[in-house]
Protein backbone atom coordinates (compact mmCIF):
# COMPACT_ATOMS: atom_id res chain seq x y z
CA UNK A 1 0.00 0.00 0.00
CA UNK A 2 1.23 3.48 -0.80
CA UNK A 3 2.01 5.79 2.09
CA UNK A 4 0.15 8.61 0.35
CA UNK A 5 -3.38 7.29 0.96
CA UNK A 6 -3.26 7.13 4.76
CA UNK A 7 -1.33 10.40 4.86
CA UNK A 8 -4.06 12.16 2.85
CA UNK A 9 -6.77 10.67 5.07
CA UNK A 10 -4.84 11.77 8.16
CA UNK A 11 -4.44 15.28 6.75
CA UNK A 12 -8.19 15.46 6.07
CA UNK A 13 -8.99 14.21 9.58
CA UNK A 14 -6.62 16.71 11.12
CA UNK A 15 -8.05 19.55 9.01
CA UNK A 16 -11.60 18.66 10.06
CA UNK A 17 -10.44 18.60 13.68
CA UNK A 18 -8.80 22.02 13.40
CA UNK A 19 -11.96 23.42 11.81
CA UNK A 20 -14.02 21.95 14.65
CA UNK A 21 -11.79 23.50 17.31
CA UNK A 22 -11.82 26.93 15.66
CA UNK A 23 -15.44 27.10 14.51
CA UNK A 24 -17.47 25.33 17.20
CA UNK A 25 -18.73 26.99 20.37
CA UNK A 26 -19.96 23.85 22.11
CA UNK A 27 -17.37 22.51 24.54
CA UNK A 28 -18.18 18.86 23.88
CA UNK A 29 -17.81 19.33 20.12
CA UNK A 30 -14.44 21.02 20.69
CA UNK A 31 -13.31 18.01 22.74
CA UNK A 32 -14.48 15.69 19.96
CA UNK A 33 -12.52 17.74 17.42
CA UNK A 34 -9.36 17.46 19.53
CA UNK A 35 -9.87 13.69 19.63
CA UNK A 36 -10.23 13.68 15.84
CA UNK A 37 -6.91 15.50 15.56
CA UNK A 38 -5.26 12.96 17.88
CA UNK A 39 -6.63 10.10 15.77
CA UNK A 40 -5.12 11.71 12.67
CA UNK A 41 -1.76 11.80 14.43
CA UNK A 42 -2.19 8.14 15.42
CA UNK A 43 -2.92 7.21 11.81
CA UNK A 44 0.29 8.95 10.72
CA UNK A 45 2.32 7.22 13.43
CA UNK A 46 1.13 3.76 12.39
CA UNK A 47 1.48 4.54 8.67
CA UNK A 48 5.06 5.70 8.90
CA UNK A 49 5.94 2.88 11.29
CA UNK A 50 4.74 0.32 8.73
CA UNK A 51 6.31 2.24 5.86
CA UNK A 52 9.74 2.40 7.52
CA UNK A 53 9.52 -1.27 8.64
CA UNK A 54 11.07 -0.46 11.98
CA UNK A 55 12.04 -3.53 14.03
CA UNK A 56 10.93 -2.03 17.33
CA UNK A 57 7.55 -0.77 16.07
CA UNK A 58 7.98 2.49 17.93
CA UNK A 59 5.14 4.16 16.05
CA UNK A 60 2.63 1.55 17.17
CA UNK A 61 3.80 1.74 20.78
CA UNK A 62 3.59 5.53 20.69
CA UNK A 63 0.09 5.24 19.20
CA UNK A 64 -1.04 3.09 22.12
CA UNK A 65 0.45 5.64 24.51
CA UNK A 66 -1.41 8.48 22.76
CA UNK A 67 -4.68 6.50 22.93
CA UNK A 68 -4.26 6.03 26.69
CA UNK A 69 -3.46 9.72 27.21
CA UNK A 70 -6.43 10.71 25.01
CA UNK A 71 -8.77 8.52 27.06
CA UNK A 72 -7.59 10.21 30.25
CA UNK A 73 -7.97 13.62 28.60
CA UNK A 74 -11.56 12.83 27.60
CA UNK A 75 -12.41 11.70 31.12
CA UNK A 76 -10.98 14.81 32.74
CA UNK A 77 -12.39 17.10 30.05
CA UNK A 78 -15.91 15.73 30.38
CA UNK A 79 -15.70 15.96 34.18
CA UNK A 80 -14.74 19.63 33.88
CA UNK A 81 -17.55 20.25 31.37
CA UNK A 82 -20.06 18.57 33.69
CA UNK A 83 -18.90 20.68 36.66
CA UNK A 84 -19.09 23.87 34.60
CA UNK A 85 -22.57 22.95 33.36
CA UNK A 86 -23.77 22.35 36.91
CA UNK A 87 -22.40 25.75 37.95
CA UNK A 88 -23.27 27.90 34.93
CA UNK A 89 -26.11 25.96 33.22
CA UNK A 90 -24.29 26.33 29.89
CA UNK A 91 -21.38 24.77 28.01
CA UNK A 92 -21.17 27.46 25.33
CA UNK A 93 -17.55 28.65 25.11
CA UNK A 94 -18.50 32.28 24.47
CA UNK A 95 -20.61 32.42 27.62
CA UNK A 96 -17.91 30.70 29.71
CA UNK A 97 -15.31 33.39 29.06
CA UNK A 98 -16.96 35.72 31.56
CA UNK A 99 -15.59 35.21 35.04
CA UNK A 100 -18.61 35.92 37.17
CA UNK A 101 -20.40 34.16 39.94
CA UNK A 102 -24.09 33.65 39.34
CA UNK A 103 -26.25 35.16 42.09
CA UNK A 104 -27.54 32.86 44.81
CA UNK A 105 -30.98 31.57 44.10
CA UNK A 106 -31.76 31.77 47.83
CA UNK A 107 -31.59 35.59 47.76
CA UNK A 108 -35.06 36.86 46.83
CA UNK A 109 -33.79 40.11 45.35
CA UNK A 110 -30.72 38.56 43.67
CA UNK A 111 -28.33 40.84 45.56
CA UNK A 112 -24.86 39.76 46.49
CA UNK A 113 -24.41 38.46 50.05
CA UNK A 114 -22.61 40.68 52.55
CA UNK A 115 -18.89 40.16 52.90
CA UNK A 116 -17.95 37.77 55.66
CA UNK A 117 -15.03 38.20 58.00
CA UNK A 118 -12.19 35.80 57.35
CA UNK A 119 -10.33 34.64 60.43
CA UNK A 120 -6.83 33.36 60.16
CA UNK A 121 -6.40 32.19 63.74
CA UNK A 122 -3.30 34.37 64.20
CA UNK A 123 -3.25 37.31 66.62
CA UNK A 124 -6.10 38.99 68.48
CA UNK A 125 -9.45 39.06 66.75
Amino acid sequence: MHVVYPAVVAALLFSIGVYGVLARRNTILVLMSVELMLNAVNLNLVTFDVWLRDQLHGGQVLTLFVIVIAAAEVGIGLAIVLAVFRNRQSIDLDRLRDLFEPPNSSDPDGSQPAATKVTTGVGPE
